[in-house]
């Protein structure tokens, strides 16, 4: 295995869309929401134990997370937990973590992704991560791996690409003319009609140089604030860089800029796992249309719906259609999956409602 490939997995989110089963405490990354006995930061470092070291895999989270990462996966060394004290989106936390890497490797290949995405093709991911590692190394590109849309979704990244342009790399890799993230309903249906739009499944790859180089053009506060990062730098310094960084997203702050991007077409399945929804599509039904999380539950006249509750919890439920059925810790919601928008609302109205009950 290439002792330069490295990756950075951002595990920083704080839950909320998943509640009640994810809170604050134990965040959507921590996980077993796909069912498959492992937490989605579990399935996440062991597809990319196929691409890179162990000792170079480094998970990005915040300082209230570090046990939590050390207890799920316990061969990390400290160095490779790098804590945030505060959120500051991902062009902060990722320049953190690449300062981090470059004094340990400064030949390294980067591979920057989430922690909390589904893949159902491991194998052609591990292949695509493997084939976009080898161009950074003899490129200073930033390579994104583009997923081909179904719809036209507002919450995630489009990349517009040259299909014309496939590049003499042996892969299926092209020049992106333009990344709009996160664009208006009426904008995405326009690149959905175009055919020439991929949506970003927030994966990409670049070298230190590229990294550098990056930051320095296009955010070059950020830049500087990390640039003398050190691992010997006090976690003091560390909290006042972070309490004076700009809160701003990777793809705001770099790649919608850049000159330099180039895109994979990546069709190894994807799915972001953002909401209910999306979790609904992503999990097997029941003939009945249902997905299932649970050893004990039974149903009868239910249909479409997504229940999720503890293994031991015995449940019975009747009569629902395209409903949202969640426990965790004491708390069950019980929600029309066309109302999981106010999900955010209910988690502040049981809080209110415990508060003034004490």
């Amino acid at each position: 295995m290439n002792r330069n490939n490295y990756c950075i997995i951002m595990a920083g989110g704080v839950g909320g869309r998943f509640w009640p089963m994810s809170t604050p405490s134990c965040p959507k990354q921590f996980l077993d929401l796909l069912g498959t006995g492992e937490t989605m930061l579990q399935t996440t470092v062991k597809r990319f134990e196929q691409v890179c070291p162990q000792e170079n895999i480094f998970v990005v989270t915040g300082i209230q997370y570090k046990n939590l990462v050390k207890e799920q996966i316990p061969y990390l060394q400290d160095y490779q937990i790098v804590c945030e004290p505060s959120r500051r989106n991902t062009a902060p936390c990722i320049a953190y973590a690449g300062v981090t890497i470059k004094q340990i490797n400064p030949q390294a290949n980067i591979i920057v992704s989430p922690s909390d995405h589904a893949i159902f093709d491991t194998e052609k991911f591990t292949r695509l991560m493997k084939e976009g590692l080898s161009v950074s190394a003899e490129h200073d590109w930033i390579i994104t791996f583009g997923i081909e849309p179904t719809s036209p979704n507002t919450k995630y990244g489009y990349i517009q690409f040259n299909e014309n342009s496939s590049l003499p790399t042996g892969c299926n890799l092209h020049k992106v003319i333009t990344f709009t993230e996160k664009p208006p309903f009426d904008m995405a249906q326009q690149f959905i009609r175009s055919g020439d739009f991929l949506w970003n499944s927030g994966i990409f790859i670049w070298n230190i140089k590229t990294m550098e180089e990056s930051f320095n053009k296009y955010l070059p506060d950020v830049y500087e604030a990390f640039n003398s990062v050190t691992l010997a730098t006090p976690y003091s310094t560390i909290e006042n860089i972070y309490s004076l960084s700009q809160s701003i997203s990777i793809d705001y702050g770099v790649i919608e800029k850049a000159s330099n991007v180039h895109v994979m077409i990546a069709d190894f399945g994807w799915s972001d796992v953002e909401t209910w929804a999306s979790l609904y599509e992503t999990r097997n039904k029941d003939i009945y249309g249902n997905a299932i999380s649970g050893d004990n539950v039974v149903t009868y006249d239910v249909k479409n719906s997504v229940i999720h509750v503890p293994k031991n919890k015995k449940v019975i439920l009747q009569g629902l259609e395209n409903y949202i059925v969640a426990e965790s810790d004491g708390v069950l919601m019980i929600c029309n999956r066309n109302s999981e928008h106010r999900i955010f609302k209910f988690a502040s109205d049981m809080e209110m409602k415990s508060k003034n009950n004490k």
